[in-house]
C-alpha cells in the first residue's frame, strides 16, 4: 500500500510510504508546479477557446426575405390564355432578377387544365424549380383568392396578378391600393411586371 503527503515547506516534498521498503521523500520545486500550472491553463485555454469564441461572435441576422406571390393560377393564362406554365416560369424569374422571392399559389384544379392530372405543391415546385416552401396548390373545392391575399397579408408581400379581387375589397381593402397588385403580361417571350423594373410601385401597362 502506498500513501501520499504533500508538506506546505518552500518546496513541496512529497513523501511516499511503502509498507515494505519503508518511506521514500521526493522533493518538488516550486518552479516544477508553477510549470504544471501553466501548462494546465495553456490546455484548458486550448480546449475552451473554440466555445468562448462561438459565445461571444456576434451572430450576424438574416437578410428578410422580400417576399412577391404569384397568382399562378391566373399568370399561367397570360399566353394566348391558354393554360400555360412558360409564363409562370418567366415571372419566377423576372422577380428573381429584381432581388424578389416569388411565392406561387395554384388553385387545385391547376395540375388538371396543365396536365390532365392533380398537381400537388412538390410537383409544382420541381417544375417550376422552387423550394416547396415556395408553392401552395389550396386544397379542392376551396378557392386560392382567399389564400393569396391572407399569405400577402401575413409576409407583408404584393401580388403578381391581372386579377382585380373585386369580391375581396371589403375584407381586404387592401387590394385597392396603387401597387398592390402587381399587372403584366407577356410579349414576344417577354415578361413585362409594371412598375417593378424600375424599382417604383405598379405603374398601368400600356
Amino acid at each position: 500500500m502506498i500513501a501520499t503527503v504533500l508538506l506546505p515547506l518552500a518546496d513541496f516534498k512529497t513523501i511516499t510510504v511503502d509498507s515494505q521498503s519503508g518511506p521514500t521523500v521526493q522533493t518538488v520545486t516550486t518552479g516544477e508546479i508553477a510549470w504544471a500550472l501553466a501548462l494546465l491553463v495553456l490546455l484548458l485555454i486550448v480546449l475552451l477557446l473554440p466555445r468562448l469564441w462561438r459565445s461571444i461572435k456576434p451572430r450576424s441576422k438574416p437578410v428578410p426575405e422580400n417576399w412577391i406571390l404569384v397568382d399562378g393560377s391566373n399568370v399561367m393564362h397570360w399566353q394566348d390564355n391558354t393554360p400555360k406554365l412558360e409564363p409562370v416560369k418567366l415571372v419566377i424569374g423576372q422577380l428573381r432578377r429584381l432581388g424578389y422571392v416569388p411565392g406561387v399559389v395554384f388553385d387545385a384544379n391547376a395540375g388538371w387544365k396543365l396536365a390532365g392530372r392533380y398537381l400537388h405543391d412538390g410537383d409544382f415546385a420541381r417544375m417550376l424549380g422552387l423550394e416547396a416552401r415556395q408553392v401552395l396548390v389550396v386544397p379542392k373545392g376551396t378557392q386560392a383568392d382567399p389564400y393569396l391575399l391572407e399569405t400577402a397579408r401575413e409576409f407583408g408581400a404584393r401580388i403578381v396578378t391581372n386579377d382585380r379581387f373585386r369580391d375581396w375589397v371589403e375584407k381586404h381593402p387592401e387590394v385597392a391600393t396603387p401597387g398592390f397588385l402587381i399587372r403584366g403580361d407577356l410579349r414576344d417571350s417577354s415578361i413585362r411586371l409594371a412598375g417593378l423594373e424600375q424599382g417604383q410601385e405598379a405603374a398601368p401597362l400600356d
